[in-house]
């Protein structure tokens, strides 16, 4: 055996180059990210611009920069992985938005929410599925396949949920916050699940019992999912109230948070599970239970560290979608027709404007007539700005874009390139044009969103939120619990009617059971020297 000293020096050159690459890599993104901060802060005035519309321009101008730089080589300096997308930067957005979401609006909509996010979605999914299939096979675009045209319509029929956070406000329209925001988290999920089942499935021959196959595996996965994440909730809960860290260290109380809600999320990973429902869901607990049983350090230090982690994955996430956006080696696929690049973007554009308007306003009429109380009911002005900021579309899109057509975020196929250069235009679109406009939409259809919904303008804006009772009812006092509450004579009475039905009595169960065991508002943590552990009530 031959020791060849040449080969070896060769071979340690080129790994100190690359690791001299990445470090060059992650300080650009890091002074990116500064960047964006700095410029959305001295934006934060302005009505047209948010932290996502930032993130991207700046990265399409750094693009131009390193296409210049390159001579037309290369616009990015990091290759798009899936990897990236779901395990490390998609847990803490997901997470966070439930940790802070307004849980009382959430469940009060919990019907309308899973009409929008789940059957809503399969409407878009197969109308944008069937017209792909119907108008891009007369089209020379290149052999793409019947899994192919499926993986369109569950692309594009996912919402931007990040985008939703930054156009649409907590606090000044909650009723449209909830909707859109608690739809785009369901719809994520379920698109999700249309991919994977795409992917999955035999599609050469669809009957059937292969459709009520699907729509079985979606119902398991929704089920297992959420289960999945209210008990890892529950679980750290009951951890922390038995355990006390705080005692000894409040670090360990907010790496066991953390540690927990990361869990959940790489469980259902595991274990082919939704996990953006899971860690959703583990996160609305987390806020209910666990987050009161800490200290109150660790209170201000858990709920700054899930927002801080979140802002940054989303602005680095609109980032690489701006400098991707210019990457040369896909759009030299379509740099001889761009003329068919533009019809087919125009294209699906128009089938996600379509998509989404068929199931928005005729489900929001279905939510109406559910709905007794006016205040409670979608008016056609909503109903637009609803179906206007779910047009957005983003990183989902585009991860899901990648995986489908691209293999380690590179493709030889002038088809798949073709597909994944229209669906960042369509993202860069929407995300640019839809979001711009939403906030004066907004104001132009209803000039006073703080008066939207009177059922809940008496909640508390956020950070105070988090001591609001789940699904609790507006300002009942501990003596309402104590009455007889009317049973519901109908299914009707029970959907029509959650605020002296279902609010009241999980009120109850959670204020006699749940609690109790596992904390929650009001609960003191035991402090050692005193007489007793002081009472849940």
């Amino acid at each position: 055996m031959v020791f060849d000293s040449g080969m070896l020096l060769a071979s340690l050159n080129r790994l100190s180059t690359s690791d001299h690459q990445s470090v060059v890599s992650i300080n650009l993104f890091v002074a990116l990210i500064c960047a964006c901060i700095v410029i959305g802060h001295l934006l934060e005035e302005n009505r047209w611009m948010n932290e996502s519309i930032t993130a991207l321009v700046i990265g399409l101008c750094t693009g131009v920069v390193i296409l210049l730089i390159s001579g037309g080589k290369n616009s990015h300096i990091l290759v798009f992985s899936e990897d990236l997308f779901f395990i490390y930067l998609l847990p803490p957005i997901i997470f966070n938005a439930g940790f802070q979401v307004k849980k009382k609006s959430f469940f009060r909509n919990f019907s309308t929410i899973m009409l929008f996010g789940a059957v809503g979605t399969l409407i878009s999914f197969i109308i944008i599925s069937l017209c792909a299939i119907g108008i891009f096979k007369k089209m020379n675009i290149g052999n793409l396949e019947i899994g192919d045209y499926l993986a369109i319509g569950a692309i594009f029929s996912a919402t931007d949920s990040v985008c939703t956070l930054q156009v649409l406000s907590q606090d000044d329209t909650p009723l449209l916050y909830s909707l859109v925001f608690g739809e785009g988290v369901v719809n994520d999920a379920t698109s999700v699940v249309l991919f994977n089942a795409v992917q999955n499935f035999d599609l050469s021959h669809i009957n059937t019992r292969k459709a009520l196959e699907l729509i079985g595996n979606f119902l398991y996965l929704f089920a297992s999912s959420t289960i999945l994440g209210v008990v890892s909730g529950l679980l750290s809960a009951y951890i922390i109230k038995k355990l006390y860290f705080g005692r000894h260290s409040t670090d360990r109380e907010v790496a066991i948070m953390i540690l927990m809600a990361y869990l959940s999320y790489m469980l259902a990973e595991l274990f082919y599970l939704s996990a953006i429902l899971t860690v959703f869901f583990s996160g609305i607990v987390m806020s209910h239970y666990t987050w009161h049983n800490v200290t109150e350090s660790s209170r201000v230090t858990t709920k700054h560290a899930f927002a801080t982690l979140s802002f940054i994955a989303e602005i680095f996430i609109f980032l690489y979608v701006g400098m991707d956006a210019l990457d040369i080696e896909k759009w030299r696929f379509v740099s001889d027709s761009p003329q068919l690049s533009v019809q087919v973007s125009s294209i699906l554009l128009g089938l996600v404007l379509v998509g989404r308007a068929a199931f928005v306003f005729p489900l929001s009429s279905l939510s109406n007539l559910i709905k007794k109380s006016p205040e409670e009911k979608i008016s056609f002005k909503q109903q637009i700005i609803i179906w206007w900021a779910g047009l957005m579309r983003g990183a989902v899109s585009v991860a899901l874009a990648y995986n489908q057509f691209t293999r380690g975020g590179h493709t030889q196929l002038r088809g798949n390139a073709i597909m994944i250069t229209s669906t960042i235009t369509v993202v860069l679109f929407s995300t640019g044009v839809f979001g711009l406009m939403t906030k004066p939409l907004i104001r132009l259809l209803l000039p006073s969103p703080r008066h939207l919904s009177r059922m809940i303008s008496s909640e508390p804006t956020t950070p105070k939120s988090f001591i609001v009772p789940l699904l609790d009812s507006t300002q009942d006092s501990e003596a309402d619990l104590g009455q007889n509450v009317p049973r519901p004579h109908s299914l009707r009475m029970l959907l029509s009617t959650p605020s002296h039905t279902v609010h009241r009595y999980w009120r109850r169960f959670d204020n006699a059971f749940m609690r109790p065991v596992f904390g929650g508002r009001g609960f003191v943590p035991f402090v050692p020297g005193s007489p007793t552990e002081p009472s849940d009530h």
